[in-house]
């Protein structure tokens, strides 16, 4: 069951414009746990979108949480991690992760896309346990005994 959808769009240049300011390496360090900016700065020419990216991100889950930056949520409470060829995933920390616990917020989605200009987040919270979709089972051959339709289930 879906527990709460949040979106953000994030411009890249007000994230680039603040890391290259006199605080940058502050606001660097109040936002973004050390694995994301590792990640990001290793992106080289692409690393403002990817900072972006995962500010958008930090904003949909405080989104989610019903939460603001307002009540106790530290930025690095939120984490978008991505092993390469892998889809991004979200780790939460501290008071992000008590509430989430809490709402029995049990599965993220996230989806993250960017231009030079801007980042769009989704991140998506389901409460409840989760379960897979059953699969009918491929039939054998063309024709012989697999290719039957599956009855239905009572």
């Amino acid at each position: 069951m879906i527990a709460g959808i949040g979106v953000d769009e994030c411009e890249v240049e007000r994230i680039r414009r603040a890391l290259e300011a006199s605080h940058g390496e502050r606001f660097r360090a109040r936002v973004f746990t050390d694995a994301e900016q590792a990640y990001c700065e290793g992106r080289r020419r692409g690393r403002f979108e990817s900072y972006a990216a995962r500010f958008a991100v930090k904003e949909s889950v405080m989104k989610v949480l019903g939460t603001g930056w307002s009540r106790g949520i530290a930025w690095r409470d939120i984490e978008m991690v991505r092993a390469p060829g892998a889809a991004p995933e979200l780790r939460l920390h501290g008071r992000a992760a008590a509430i989430a616990r809490r709402l029995r917020m049990g599965r993220w989605l996230v989806t993250v896309t960017h231009t030079r200009t801007s980042a769009i987040a989704w991140v998506v919270a389901e409460r409840g346990r989760v379960s897979r979709p059953r699969v009918a089972p491929r039939p054998a051959s063309a024709g012989g005994a697999g290719s039957r339709r599956p009855r239905a289930r009572r």
